[in-house]
């Protein structure tokens, strides 16, 4: 499995509130974020994995210099004005085949995450991708997913509907047919990743939704205590 990481925010909630650090390099009990999704995605078999920073972060490039595992490690330092065009740089370095993708804020439980991924894996051949969603309302802005009773993924949206049980826990496990799509998007410049969601829906891609009982984004400076406490639950 290859994984890549949009860390490509400036963070600038985080920095008002009076967080030093940048976004990725907070620590959740004395260990920064992005040092933490690149622990778990190694033991979580990862052939390679794939970053993209903000330019401006120049710390977070010289933390990750540092970073010595022994698959390849693929750093793209650019700004961009959304995480779908963050997305989009990434799969120009990011190796073909099967791929897991998250937001650098992205917090959930070691256990909970191995469980998904070798979840995928046992899907095969049988779905386009699986998506990580969650009871568990924290966004400010959640994406409300549409499952039927196989979980299957039947669309997006933005507000809750009838019977919406689960949001968008911001974790993307998906096949080389997802580049296509998202290539496709860019050309009619789109943005946002839940737009990007719906085009997969809209491409015919065999969508499916794995139930994790809570995923949290870091995203104000109150969210570090509470992420710290989560995990450590």
């Amino acid at each position: 499995m290859n994984y890549a990481i949009i860390a490509a925010g400036e963070g600038s909630r985080l920095a008002q509130e009076g967080v030093k650090r940048p976004k990725p390099l907070v620590e959740l009990n004395g260990e920064p974020m992005i040092g933490r999704l690149i622990r778990i995605f190694t033991q979580c078999n990862a052939q390679s994995i794939s970053i993209i920073v903000n330019r401006e972060m120049t710390e977070v490039k010289e933390y990750l210099d540092t970073i010595k595992i022994d698959i390849p490690l693929n750093i793209v330092v650019k700004s961009t004005p959304s995480s779908m065009h963050s997305f989009y740089e990434l799969s120009r370095v990011m190796p073909q085949g099967k791929f897991c993708l998250t937001t650098v804020d992205t917090i959930f439980k070691e256990q909970d995450f191995a469980q998904y991924i070798a979840a995928y894996a046992a899907a095969g051949n049988n779905c386009d991708g699986m998506m990580a969603v969650t009871p568990f309302i924290d966004d400010e802005k959640p994406l409300y997913v549409d499952v039927d009773d196989q979980m299957q993924i039947r669309g997006f949206h933005d507000t809750a509907f009838d019977g919406a049980r689960y949001i968008s826990g911001g974790i993307y496990a998906l096949d080389g047919k997802a580049i296509g799509t998202l290539e496709r998007c860019m050309e009619n410049g789109m943005s946002r990743m839940r737009n990007f969601q719906r085009a997969l829906i809209s491409d015919g891609l065999r969508l499916r939704a794995y139930a994790i009982d809570k995923i949290i984004d870091v995203d104000h400076a109150g969210d570090i205590a509470t992420a710290e406490e989560f995990i450590r639950r």
